[in-house]
């Protein structure tokens, strides 16, 4: 076994050890494009959504120098028709780019030295290898003469564009390097399959992909592949029944992450650390500051400050992903900073209706964290003063509801078009911030003859007070009861109504000014 030719399974070996969730359908899917032409497949996916686990499983799987068997016979995988006829079949080349760039001395001579490296390794392996500096050219010598084709199995294929975002120069070297493998001539006689995954979708120059044979699979569009984007919401609810861990607060915190064809996906790290520690909390945002999420939403781009803010107050935001160029050094516009948050994870993305919105609790923690140190001094004050806006909501003091909300308004009245309802609703949704820690807050909740515009749920472990929120726009409060009751909103909340409370909210356009009655529902 080597250091990058058939490095073996131990990495597997060592995540069949810890909480492992079986994705081994991924191999029969990459089973299925052996030989083909569609034998090239590219999957992004942001920091600790299991990357490196599905590499190190399909090394396992295909690397001739071990025996996986047992490893495998327990798995899906080995129901599959493929599973016989690819185990342990393949030369597999492993190469993991981090560890490239944090061995080579000086990151512009990172190219030379993986070719370097490899190609040592190569010659142990095979003789007759000449005396060449092309990996490329190496292996398909190698072929040539042996007439064995190799699995290209790449980590974090991007970090060259992220630790060298600004050297155009290596970055187009480790690009010729990639198409000398995966898009020239000689690519199907040495190459019976390559994977590779990043964070970053493969570079575009214009609009044109830099490996254009590549199948890709991203964050935008997993495709077929979403399933193994993180963990299903199936899959999750059997961890939480085995762990003994409360299913909704698992949602609240790391769902929200939707495909076409997976509705709910899961952030997995957060979720096997959330087990492993018995309590929900940041888990994986842990991974990045929030100094690194705040550099990018405090670019000077048009837009892009409205943006958030109105994602931080429940809402989404339509979005463009097609002028990105998938790196972080051509950043021209709000699409493309929104369009690189999801990439990142910060941002889930409905294709659909091709909107972004901050997903769950976690990332929604992030957000907070980078806005208030982002000298937003209206949105980050907005949030410091949330709690006693809640406060002074449950107690009934409607003057200080009225004032908090007023400066709300006020403070973020260049950010905000506030001009109907839905803008109100932001407003009172980003004043009402802290609240998410207590309760569940529902927008246009369903209910007896229409549609509540906030309904504010309380957790299990919480005593607060449940709340049915009406919003109107130059009628009045008191209207807003008056419909609440009328329309019978508050059957919605019918196991909350020995503890509810109504607050009606209106804004008069012509004063400027907020009004707001509350009472306790009485049956």
């Amino acid at each position: 076994m080597g250091i990058y030719l058939n490095i073996g399974n131990a990495g597997f070996q060592s995540v069949r050890k810890g909480m492992y969730i079986d994705k081994t359908g991924l191999i029969a899917y990459i089973n299925g494009t052996l030989g083909t032409k569609d034998k090239l497949t590219c999957v992004s996916r942001p920091r600790r959504f299991g990357k490196s686990f599905a590499t190190q499983m399909l090394c396992a799987y295909y690397d001739k120098s071990c025996d996986s068997r047992e490893l495998f016979s327990d798995l899906e995988i080995a129901q599959d028709p493929s599973f016989e006829t690819n185990l342990n079949k393949y030369d597999v080349i492993y190469l993991d780019i981090t560890w490239f760039i944090s061995t080579v001395t000086d990151i512009k001579d990172m190219v030379s030295y993986l070719q370097e490296q490899v190609i040592r390794e190569l010659r142990n392996t095979y003789a007759d290898v000449s005396d060449e500096h092309s990996l490329p050219i190496v292996l398909a010598r190698i072929a040539e003469s042996t007439g064995r084709k190799f699995i290209v199995l790449i980590d974090e294929w991007d970090a060259l564009f992220r630790e060298a975002k600004e050297n155009s120069y290596v970055q187009k070297e480790y690009i010729q390097l990639l198409r000398g493998l995966f898009k020239s001539s000689l690519t199907d006689k040495m190459i019976e399959a390559a994977y590779i995954t990043g964070i970053l979708p493969i570079k575009k120059y214009g609009t044109q992909s830099a490996l254009t044979d590549f199948r890709e699979y991203t964050m935008l569009q997993p495709k077929k592949l979403a399933k193994y984007v993180g963990f299903t919401e199936e899959e999750v609810r059997v961890l939480c029944s085995k762990y003994e861990m409360d299913f909704e607060e698992a949602k609240r915190w790391y769902d929200g992450y939707s495909f076409s064809k997976e509705e709910s996906v899961y952030s997995p790290n957060s979720v096997v650390q959330a087990i492993n520690n018995e309590e929900f909390g940041d888990y994986w945002t842990e991974t990045e500051t929030y100094e690194s999420l705040k550099s990018y939403i405090c670019m000077n781009e048009d837009g892009l400050q409205d943006a958030i803010v109105a994602m931080l107050g429940g809402a989404r935001c339509k979005i463009n992903t097609r002028t990105f160029q998938n790196d972080m050094s051509s950043i021209k516009s709000k699409d493309d900073v929104l369009t690189l948050l999801v990439h990142l994870g910060y941002l889930a993305y409905d294709f659909e209706k091709r909107e972004v919105y901050i997903p769950n609790q976690e990332v929604a923690d992030e957000f907070r964290l980078a806005v208030e140190n982002s000298g937003w001094r209206g949105v980050s004050d907005a949030l410091y003063a949330s709690e006693k806006l809640l406060e002074a909501t449950i107690r009934g003091d409607v003057e200080a509801v009225a004032k908090g909300i007023d400066e709300v308004h006020s403070a973020n009245v260049s950010v905000l078009a506030y001009n109907n309802e839905l803008a109100l609703s932001c407003v009172v949704t980003i004043a009402y911030y802290i609240a998410r820690k207590d309760y569940t807050l529902v927008r246009e909740l369903p209910t007896g003859k229409g549609f509540a515009d906030i309904a504010f749920i309380p957790r299990k472990y919480t005593d607060k007070p449940a709340m049915i929120v009406e919003l109107k726009w130059d009628e009045s409060a008191e209207g807003a009861i008056r419909q609440i009751k009328e329309k019978k909103y508050t059957g919605a909340l019918e196991e909350y109504v020995e503890n509810l409370l109504l607050v009606g909210i209106n804004y008069d356009k012509k004063s400027k000014k907020h009004t707001c009655v509350i009472e306790k529902y009485i049956r």
